[in-house]
């Protein structure tokens, strides 16, 4: 888990995004003052400061924060991790490395669960993945195709991921995901999606998990530990992931 990369692919988007929230949130008020397109051009290029970003962000009206797209790739993680992320469908759009069309033969890599970073097991877990890809190779030089071996491609198996999604939407995933409640690599990933958006624009993704905003919604479900509402993305990876901080570039 500690080799995991994330990285904005295209960062400008945050900046044009928070311009298109501000223009968008100013056209229902203004929508009276357009009377031809260069009327809206002055309100598209109209300057706003950060706390005007801070009182459109805080609007109950998602719409306005949804003219804007943010990639981001992830590097690394496992296809379990794939699994549960890909759940969210709603204005997010993925593209992954193929079981399909992609021969792991003598290239595969494993996630170590952070659980084992530290532990005599992960040699044991390891030489289960390599024992499985092993078999995968024997299936595809025994002619079969490289989807069919693909079934006995572990879950830790590293892949690659590209997620494209509304800022809307990434504040929705980060709030889900990096709650307590998730497996550990999910959080870990999310964290450090979010403690790179974060530097990009703090007003834009100020979010996080609903304890650190009040009660958790989980109920009887909940991990009983709540995040502190000060603590930034890096401060929580810091007090909850220091094994791959250590290592983390």
């Amino acid at each position: 888990m500690d080799k995991i990369k994330v990285a904005v692919l295209n960062p400008t988007a945050i900046s044009e995004t928070e311009k298109m929230m501000v223009c968008a949130a100013r056209l229902t008020q203004s929508g009276h003052k357009v009377k031809d397109l260069d009327d809206f051009l002055r309100l598209y290029d109209k300057s706003y400061t950060e706390k005007t970003v801070q009182n459109m962000t805080s609007l109950p009206h998602p719409t306005i924060q949804k003219f804007g797209v943010i990639n981001v790739v992830v590097v690394g993680a496992s296809r379990r991790f794939l699994a549960q992320i890909t759940r969210h469908q709603n204005e997010v759009k993925f593209m992954s490395a193929s079981l399909q069309y992609s021969d792991y033969s003598d290239e595969a890599d494993f996630v170590v669960p952070y659980e084992l970073l530290d532990s005599q097991m992960r040699f044991s877990y390891l030489s289960q993945c390599q024992d499985a890809m092993r078999k995968y190779k024997l299936l595809v030089e025994y002619e079969l195709d490289n989807d069919a071996a693909g079934y006995l491609a572990p879950q830790g198996l590293r892949n690659v991921l590209i997620i494209s999604a509304t800022p809307y939407q990434w504040k929705h995933m980060i709030s889900q995901r990096v709650c307590r409640r998730n497996t550990t690599e999910t959080r870990y990933v999310m964290l450090r999606i979010w403690e790179q958006l974060y530097e990009l624009a703090p007003d834009l993704f100020t979010c996080g998990p609903f304890c650190m905003f009040g009660t958790c919604k989980e109920g009887k479900m909940c991990c009983g530990n709540p995040i502190r509402s000060d603590m930034t993305p890096t401060d929580i990876l810091e007090a909850d992931f220091p094994l791959c901080m250590e290592v983390r570039e």
